[in-house]
């Protein structure tokens, strides 16, 4: 392996470990409003999900087929049902009781941090692996 043509993998891991991060903390953000009734634009928190696509570089004509990682295009709110619950004594309860709750799933939440930070341990190990072989390889140039 040349060491120059690492630098495309370089950019595609690095581009996965910042997007994993920005989902860690979408679900982290989640979990911490999964009880919160109120926000300032009123109403129940709304669950936010992130959303992917595959980067291009058509500037790297060294990376297969312009592909450059993975980038963050949004971060969207779930609009899936929010649930209610019967609470007459709770402060953003209507006439009926009824308190509207945010959509957020705490394991599902839990699921979603996971995920994303085996993903993003598999991310470092590519960097790793890549840094490995580029020792290797200056190794045996200065040996050869």
């Amino acid at each position: 392996m040349r060491i120059g043509r690492s630098y495309p993998l370089m950019k595609i891991a690095g581009s996965g470990l910042s997007a994993e991060r920005q989902r860690m903390e979408v679900a982290a953000n989640n979990i911490a409003n999964a009880h919160t009734t109120r926000t300032a634009g009123g109403g129940a928190y709304r669950r936010r999900d992130i959303v992917f696509a595959s980067a291009m570089d058509a500037r790297d004509p060294r990376s297969a087929d312009g592909l450059a990682g993975v980038e963050v295009v949004g971060i969207e709110p779930d609009n899936s049902e929010m649930p209610s619950v019967y609470n007459p004594g709770h402060p953003d309860a209507d006439e009926n009781g009824m308190v509207e709750m945010p959509n957020v799933s705490v394991p599902n939440e839990m699921i979603d941090m996971m995920t994303a930070s085996r993903a993003y341990e598999a991310n470092v190990r590519v960097l790793t692996t890549i840094r490995e072989m580029v020792e290797q390889t200056l190794s045996l140039l200065r040996t050869g």
